[in-house]
Order: structure tokens, then sequence, then C-alpha cells
């Protein structure tokens, strides 16, 4: 059982909970996830599983799509609405138009300010670590990109918008941000994940559906879609399986190559120190995969 199974993650349960009990669902300790949701979070997560694991790399670099609810005129720790009130103002007036001009504001690139309530590392030392124990540290900074940005509800002090962005964008620092732009703080309230990269939320799955084997997963080469693929014939197969070195015959930056069979054998990439060859970057062989 190998490949990719795409998760409904509910409310309250962390990105590992998901996994463990997916572990102890599909009886093997080769499960990962490629990207992680808040507890408050819900919404798509891709879980690979087995040989699935040797793609998530490829996974975890597409962009993302979120739909946010946004509480205005509170600013909190975690800037979400679980931490600590920092701050809380109650009189303020804002339109519609102007929020929607403050999310307009945010489109193409930016430099982003990691959270301090996050899993990124400082000096080896998760961000979150520091927060717990009152350390100051330097926050991270980071260039992301909001592809597109639109406004769906609005009332007197919370807002709702979709958001398609680049891979490492936090949108609870997107939400401090328009906070700052409309000066007026504003904290994340409610999250969804409903896109990552061509995966949907409405192909993944609940965790109830999963127990009840109602689910079907998404093959190594279905998951890689959007990439060049290659069949070879058996004497190049072997070379691959290999991790062999070829020569660079194919105007792509990224190959898979695939046999006759439709398995795929491996990830190959331009030669840096020659582009005249092509490197296994990732090479999937071994038993031949089976399918749910």
């Amino acid at each position: 059982m190998n490949g990719i199974l795409l998760v409904n993650k509910e409310k309250d349960m962390t990105s590992r909970d998901v996994v463990n009990i997916l572990s102890k669902k599909f009886d093997t300790g080769r499960v990962g996830h490629t990207g992680t949701l808040d507890p408050i979070a819900t919404g798509i997560m891709g879980i690979a599983i087995n040989d699935g694991l040797k793609i998530v790399d490829f996974l975890i670099s597409d962009s993302k799509e979120y739909i946010a609810t946004v509480k205005i005129g509170l600013d909190t720790d975690t800037l979400d609405i679980t931490g600590n009130i920092l701050e809380e103002v109650e009189n303020f007036s804002i339109s519609k138009e102007e929020i929607e001009e403050a999310l307009n504001s945010f489109l193409g690139k930016s430099i982003q300010e990691v959270p301090i309530y996050s899993a990124l590392k400082v000096n080896g030392k998760r961000l979150y670590e520091y927060a717990r124990e009152n350390i100051k540290v330097e926050l991270p900074k980071r260039e992301i990109e909001v592809f597109d940005i639109e406004l769906l509800e609005f009332n007197n002090n919370e807002f709702k918008f979709k958001v398609h962005v680049s891979k490492g964008t936090y949108i609870r620092s997107l939400i401090r941000d328009i906070g700052k732009k409309i000066n007026i703080p504003c904290v994340m309230k409610d999250l969804q994940r409903t896109k990552q990269g061509n995966f949907k939320i409405e192909n993944s799955y609940t965790l109830e559906e999963i127990k009840n084997d109602k689910y079907k997963f998404i093959s190594i080469k279905d998951a890689l879609d959007g990439y060049k693929f290659i069949e070879v014939n058996s004497y190049i197969e072997n070379k691959i399986r290999n991790g062999r070195i070829l020569e660079n015959r194919y105007d792509e930056e990224f190959i898979v190559f695939i046999n006759s069979s439709d398995e795929v054998l491996a990830i190959y990439k331009v030669y840096e120190k020659d582009k005249t060859k092509i490197k296994p970057i990732k090479v999937i062989s071994g038993v031949k995969q089976k399918y749910v």
C-alpha cells in the first residue's frame, strides 16, 4: 500500500495526531504529511504512506489555498483567538471597501515575518519553545507570494476571505499584517485549507470515513501530475533502478521515469555539473507498487 491519502482534518487535532491515527490504521510507521495544519485549522492534508514518502518534498513545495475568518479589534500572542489577549479595541470603524483595499495590497510578492508560535527552528530550537520559555529571539523573515485574494464576507467585527499563496506563507501572519494595514489589530478566528497544489478538499476523506474503509489512495504517478513523464524500456529501467546518471535528451528541469507497467521508477533533474546529463534525485524502486 503506497501513495497519497487526502485527509480532511478536524479542528482541535494536531498534524501529528492525524499521522499517528493513520499509522495505526495502516499498520506502518512509514507515514508522513505534506504540510502541517494548526490545531485550530481544518481542511486538506496530504498524507504519504510507505513509498509515498519518497515524493513528499515534491508536494510540500506546492502552493495552497485557504479560507480564513478574521476577528477585528483583537491581538493575541499566537495571532489567533486561542492565544493570550495583548490588545482589544472595541470602538473602531471600518468599511467593506477598506477591507478589500487592504487585502488587494498584499497581491504579489512581499516579505513576511514568521510568527513566534510556529514550529520553524532557529539555532536548532523551535520558535514556539522560545515563546513558552519567554526568551526573546529574532524572528526569521521570508519572501512569500499572494497569487489571488478575495473578500467573501464582512460584518462589523469580522470578515472572511479566500487566498491562494506560495509555500511557507503563514496565514496568521498575513492576518496580522492586514490588521497593520487598516490600523486595527486582527487575529485569525478560523482557517480551512481548501487546496494544496492539485489536491482539492472535495476529494479528501474524514478520519471517520477512513476508519470505515471509505477512501481511495492517489497513486504516486497521479500525485506527480504536472511533471514530465517518460516511459523507458527494461534496459534503461535497470539503469534507473540502480541510480545511474543518464544522457540529457529532454527539455525539462525534472523528469519522472516510468516503465511499461506505469510504475514510477525515479525522478531525475538536470545535473548541475554537466547540463548534458541528468541525475536521480529520488529513486522509487523495489516491489511493484500496489494501490487501493
